[in-house]
């Protein structure tokens, strides 16, 4: 097995809890629409499906194509008007993130979200001059789960996919790590639904907390940590 130099990251649900400000600003647009907030636990397993997974969830999937797009914009507004207000990196990640940088690897994002809102975010964060590279949703113009964002942040990142792996809180994540190459890793503090099986994905391993991926990275600077 090849030494880890390069840890990827998935963006919501993974590196940073987005959903308080996510579910905010669905909020907004069912309080336009005349419609009550829908309860924080139930809206939290589908963030990580983005703008169209969330209003499918409060509103259906048979609105017209018209309105779906109306509805979209206006989250996409809300959201991104308090794009940083309650997301915060989950507990244990800053403390990752300074240990991978502590011992000379580098890390990254790979997400679906687009670049106009991952950006700002890492950058409100003080996460984005800190990454080695961030491919977004746009950046190319295929997205996960194809591997092609995972090959091209290896190709910023200077490593090759072998050197590198994925972690994130979707099967698609693990679809992509794979196709690409690298070693992927389950990010159990994500955003898994009920029904999600996330045993059955094929990952690496699955990791309860960011302190248990470390381990997974330099097994002998954690023995020797310890």
């Amino acid at each position: 097995m090849s030494e880890v130099d390069t840890v990827l990251f998935d963006l919501d649900g993974t590196l940073v809890d987005t959903a308080p400000d996510m579910t905010r600003a669905l909020d907004r647009v069912l309080a336009d629409a005349g419609r009550p907030p829908l309860p924080a636990e139930l809206v939290r397993p589908h963030v990580s499906r983005g703008a169209a997974g969330l209003l499918a969830l409060a509103f259906g999937d048979t609105l017209a194509e018209a309105e779906r797009e109306r509805l979209r914009a206006d989250f996409l507004r809300y959201y991104r008007e308090q794009l940083a207000t309650a997301s915060r990196p989950f507990p244990g990640m800053p403390e990752l993130l300074a240990r991978i940088e502590g011992a000379g690897m580098a890390w990254g994002v790979v997400t679906n979200k687009p670049g106009w809102l991952t950006v700002p975010l890492l950058d409100e964060l003080g996460l984005a001059a800190r990454a080695a590279c961030i491919v977004a949703g746009d950046t190319l113009e295929r997205r996960k789960p194809d591997p092609a964002p995972l090959l091209h942040a290896c190709e910023r990142a200077g490593t090759r996919p072998r050197r590198a792996v994925y972690v994130g809180d979707d099967e698609r994540d693990v679809i992509a790590g794979r196709r690409a190459g690298m070693r992927t890793y389950v990010a159990l503090f994500g955003y898994l639904g009920d029904g999600s099986r996330p045993g059955d994905w094929g990952a690496t391993a699955l990791v309860a907390t960011p302190a248990d991926l470390w381990p997974h990275l330099r097994p002998a600077a954690s023995a020797e940590a310890s």
